[in-house]
């Protein structure tokens, strides 16, 4: 049992520094300067995806709003390109937001728990759902899931004071 044991570590050891990410490739210093927010208006499921549709030449570096034009531009000088505007096509740049759930009208459906794609959301089936404000990245994305209409975004300076 015990030799069978030091196999799986052994193995799992070699699988893990074969899946390690190297910090200095191409992919992982253009996802480092993506913000995160995995809310796919860039029209991938997230930032990783997003930087690697960039480096195959898929997607153009100027499909980020939440990153804004000082993203655009950190892409464009890692990858020795032009800067251009972010296209408007794939939405406004906004800086700083986070959703804040009106508790006393959320009927806890969960809908927004299952959209938030960092899980910045907590609360349990038909109680009261809240959003942890440090983890939510403002995608957006667990508003029009919402029955009733009750998660705004507001700027992050004045979240304290909306909930």
């Amino acid at each position: 049992m015990a030799g069978i044991a030091l196999a799986i570590g052994i193995g799992l050891a070699i699988t893990g520094r074969r899946l390690s990410q190297n910090p200095d490739t191409p992919l992982e210093k253009l996802n480092a300067l993506l913000p995160q927010t995995q809310c796919a208006q860039c029209g991938y499921p997230g930032c990783r995806p997003y930087a690697e549709a960039i480096l195959s030449g898929e997607a153009d570096i100027n499909q980020c709003p939440p990153g804004g034009d000082a993203t655009v531009t950190a892409i464009a000088k890692l990858l020795g390109k032009s800067a251009a505007a972010v296209n408007p096509a794939y939405g406004a740049y906004q800086p700083g937001r986070t959703a804040v759930i009106d508790e006393a009208a959320c009927i806890g459906c969960t809908l927004c728990i299952d959209a938030c794609p960092v899980d910045a959301i907590i609360g349990a089936h038909r109680y009261t759902h809240t959003v942890i404000r440090s983890e939510c990245t403002g995608c957006e994305l667990c508003i029009s899931p919402c029955p009733v209409d009750c998660i705004d975004m507001v700027p992050l300076n004045t979240a304290a004071r909306a909930a």
